[in-house]
């Protein structure tokens, strides 16, 4: 009997739409920056539906038209799977967000270190809100776990500072 080696369920590299930081807060930069490095770490991802394309694969995030694409490809940059989900149940939660790292930058500047703790605790609570909802909204389409799914949704917050204004 021959075993055959599965290729890996998981996200090789992330692509944000329009990754030029402009215009972002230091706060904002270092949670992208860390989102990005821990999934390059770590992650499950593994698209459903009788996907052909083994992984690991290149996710393209995009915010368009309203809606969060997943632009789903293989290693070799070939188009495999494209999901949107509307952006319209994350608003408040990317609201808080940005309320959270405002508060962080000032209390950072303040010199307020219980504040800060206080903040950090908040925003771990709200990634995990984020997560769940993320995991939600993808789920029958796309299996990812808690800790990508929290990665996810801090790159889904860092797009969200980037989109123009409709």
């Amino acid at each position: 009997m021959t075993t055959v080696a599965l290729a890996p369920s998981r996200l090789h590299r992330v692509v944000l739409d329009g990754e030029a930081p402009t215009g972002l807060s230091a706060c904002i930069l270092a949670d992208r920056d860390q989102a990005v490095a821990d999934l390059a770490h770590e992650n499950h991802f593994q698209p459903l539906g009788g996907l052909q394309e083994a992984g690991p694969y290149v996710l393209h995030l995009i915010i368009r038209e309203g809606r969060l694409v997943f632009d789903v490809r293989t290693q070799d940059d070939t188009p495999t799977l494209a999901i949107g989900l509307a952006l319209g149940p994350f608003r408040g939660l990317i609201k808080d967000y940005q309320m959270l790292v405002d508060s962080y930058t000032m209390a950072v500047q303040e010199g307020r270190e219980a504040r800060i703790q206080a903040i950090d605790m908040g925003r771990r609570g709200l990634h995990n809100e984020g997560a769940a909802l993320m995991q939600e909204r993808l789920a029958g389409k796309i299996e990812i776990d808690h800790d990508t799914a929290r990665r996810l949704f801090t790159l889904v917050c860092v797009l969200h500072q980037k989109a123009p204004a409709r």
